[in-house]
C-alpha cells in the first residue's frame, strides 16, 4: 500500500554504499522506518543522502508484513540548517528527535506529537529562543501527551499540595508550599512528587530544587495560556528532572541528553 505523509527524519543508518534505512516520525501515522534504496546517490529522487531533521513530504509503500517500508520518494521543504550553525541548539534538537523515536510507536498515529516536535525546531531555529525553556516545554508536553506526566500540584502518597512559589517580586523562588526547609522529591515510579513525609515510600526518587518547583508551576501555566517566566536555570532545573523521568520510563539515559541539558543528565557512571 502507498503513502503520502508530512514526515520528519529521526535518524538514520547506513545500509549499504548507496542505501540508508530510515526512521521518520509522520502526521498521521507515528513513526516509520523505511528502506531507501539508492538515496546516498547524488541523482536519487531525494537529491542525495537524506539528514537528520530534514522535513518534507514522504511518499512509502508498506506490504503484509512487519518488516521495512520502501521509500519511494521523499521531498525535501525544511532542512532545519539555522540548527546546525549552534552546537547548543542542534543537541536540544537532536535530544528532541531521540525522545520521540524512543517514546513514539511505529504505526502508532500521534498527529500532535507531530505539530509539536514541527513547531519545537521552528521555534528553536530562532536566534533570540531561549534554547532550554524551549526544550522544557518540549519535554512537558511530550510527557503529557504520552500519558506519562500526571498533575504535578499535590504529594502522591498524601495528597499535600505541593506549588512552586516565587517571593513577592515575583523573580525568586522560595520553594515549596509547607514548612519552610522541607524537601519536595519527584518519584517515576510513583507518576508525581513526594513530601519529606512520605519520602520513605518512595525507593526511587529525585530530589528537586525551588527552581524546579517553580519551572514546573510555569510550564502549567503555559499550558493553560498564562505567560510565567522561565528563564534559563530555571528551564535547565524542569529538563534534569524530566529527562531523568523519561530515562526510568524508556529504560535508559537518551545519549544526546548530557549534550542539551548538561553532565547531570546523563545518568550514573
Amino acid at each position: 500500500m502507498r503513502h503520502r505523509e508530512p514526515a520528519i527524519c529521526l535518524s538514520t543508518i547506513d545500509y549499504s554504499e548507496t542505501s540508508q534505512v530510515l526512521h521518520f516520525l509522520t502526521s498521521q501515522r507515528g513513526t516509520v522506518r523505511v528502506l531507501g534504496k539508492g538515496t546516498k546517490r547524488p541523482r536519487s529522487k531525494s537529491g542525495g543522502a537524506i539528514d537528520l531533521l530534514s522535513e518534507g513530504q514522504l511518499v512509502f509503500s508498506t506490504g503484509r508484513g512487519q518488516g521495512l517500508a520502501t521509500l519511494i520518494e521523499f521531498t525535501e521543504t525544511v532542512c532545519h540548517s539555522a540548527l546546525r550553525k549552534e552546537a547548543g541548539r542542534l543537541n536540544a534538537a537532536l535530544y528532541m528527535l531521540e525522545m520521540i523515536a524512543a517514546m513514539v510507536a511505529e504505526d502508532d498515529p500521534h498527529a500532535e506529537l507531530f505539530n509539536l516536535l514541527h513547531n519545537a525546531l521552528e521555534r528553536l531555529a530562532h536566534p533570540d529562543a531561549p534554547v532550554q525553556a524551549v526544550l522544557a516545554y518540549f519535554q512537558w508536553r511530550l510527557l503529557r501527551h504520552v500519558g506519562l506526566l500526571g498533575q504535578l500540584d499535590t504529594c502522591v502518597g498524601c495528597g499535600r499540595p505541593i506549588t512552586g512559589r516565587r517571593s513577592r517580586g515575583g523573580q525568586d523562588p522560595v520553594g515549596a508550599e509547607g514548612p519552610v526547609g522541607k524537601q519536595v522529591f519527584f518519584s517515576s515510579t510513583q507518576g508525581g512528587l513526594i513530601c519529606d513525609g512520605c519520602e520513605h515510600t518512595a525507593g526511587e526518587k529525585f530530589a528537586l530544587d525551588p527552581q524546579t518547583l517553580v519551572g514546573l508551576a510555569a510550564l502549567a501555566a503555559a499550558e493553560t495560556g498564562r505567560k510565567s517566566p522561565l528563564p534559563n536555570r530555571r528551564a535547565r532545573s524542569v529538563n534534569r528532572m524530566l529527562a531523568y523521568h523519561a530515562s526510568h520510563q524508556i529504560g535508559r539515559w537518551l545519549k544526546m541528553a548530557r549534550y542539551a541539558i548538561g553532565p547531570e543528565a546523563a545518568g550514573p557512571r
